[in-house]
C-alpha cells in the first residue's frame, strides 16, 4: 500500500507522483532537514515543538496527514518555488541524495499543473 498525490483535476493524464508511506516519511524528513529542523521533534510526528516555531513555506506539505485532503492551488503555489530553490542547490551526488531530487522534481511537476488548472492537490 503507498500514497499518491495527484492534482483533483479529473484529468486521468495529469501527472502524479507516489510512495510507500515509508518513503514519503524519509522525503519529509529530509526535506525537513534542508529546512533546518528535525521532523520527529514536531508536533504530530513524536514531538512536542509546535510548527508555529518553524519558518518554512513546506509545512503545510511537512505537516499534512498522510493518506487524506488536499491542498489549496495556493499552498501548491507557495510551496512550489521552494522545492524548486532546493532542486537547484548543491547536494552531494549519493543514491539518497538523488533519490529525494528526482522525488522532489516530479512532486513539482504534480504542483505546476495544480498551480496552472487552479485546482487542489489531492492525498490519495
Amino acid at each position: 500500500m503507498g500514497l499518491m498525490l495527484f492534482p483533483g483535476d479529473d484529468d486521468v493524464t495529469s501527472p502524479d507522483v507516489s510512495w510507500s508511506y515509508t518513503g514519503f516519511s524519509m522525503l519529509r524528513t529530509w526535506l525537513a532537514q534542508v529546512e533546518g529542523f528535525v521532523l520527529p521533534d514536531m508536533v504530530g510526528f513524536g514531538g512536542d515543538r509546535q510548527w508555529s516555531s518553524v519558518s518554512t513555506t513546506l509545512a503545510p506539505l511537512l505537516h499534512h496527514p498522510d493518506d487524506e485532503g488536499d491542498l489549496t492551488p495556493a499552498q501548491c503555489a507557495a510551496i512550489q518555488p521552494r522545492l524548486e530553490a532546493i532542486l537547484g542547490q548543491p547536494q552531494p551526488d549519493d543514491p539518497v541524495h538523488r533519490r529525494r531530487l528526482e522525488d522532489i522534481s516530479e512532486l513539482v511537476s504534480v504542483l505546476r499543473v495544480c498551480v496552472d488548472k487552479d485546482v487542489q492537490l489531492i492525498f490519495g
